[in-house]
């Protein structure tokens, strides 16, 4: 009966989970417009008219940039946790290694910026 009440909790956080990802799709359909325009179709640029293709190339640096932020966002996400837990034990051991950690990051961000990773090159539109 024990183990019939710990899984309780998991289906009630199942169920909640699915009328909280279900809740949205709904509510946004009972009061969502439904006219359909002439503009209905078009790209959308924060109300300004669109011009030129929607197909353009973007250089390499765009996206080299885009996967160091999401790199770098990730080693922030996991540099939090990790200083707490440091703090809190007191091993100078585990601190060291918190510098190194931080410290291979700065050489990547110098290793990048000395690429010209953080350069944008600006096209002229004409």
């Amino acid at each position: 009966m024990e183990t019939l009440i710990e899984f309780s909790y998991v289906v009630v956080f199942a169920i909640v989970a699915t009328v909280f990802t279900i809740a949205p799709v709904v509510i946004s359909r009972l009061i969502a417009p439904r006219t359909i325009g002439d503009r209905t179709f078009t790209t959308y640029e924060c109300g300004i008219q669109p011009f030129g293709s929607a197909w353009t190339r973007h250089s390499v640096v765009y996206y080299i940039y885009a996967l160091i932020f999401i790199a770098f966002d990730v080693d922030i996400l996991y540099l939090f946790p990790a200083a707490l837990s440091y703090t809190r034990q007191g091993n100078v051991y585990e601190f060291y290694s918190l510098l190194v950690f931080i410290l291979i990051l700065v050489l990547a961000i110098i290793y990048a910026w000395g690429k010209g990773v953080f350069t944008w090159k600006r096209k002229s539109l004409s």
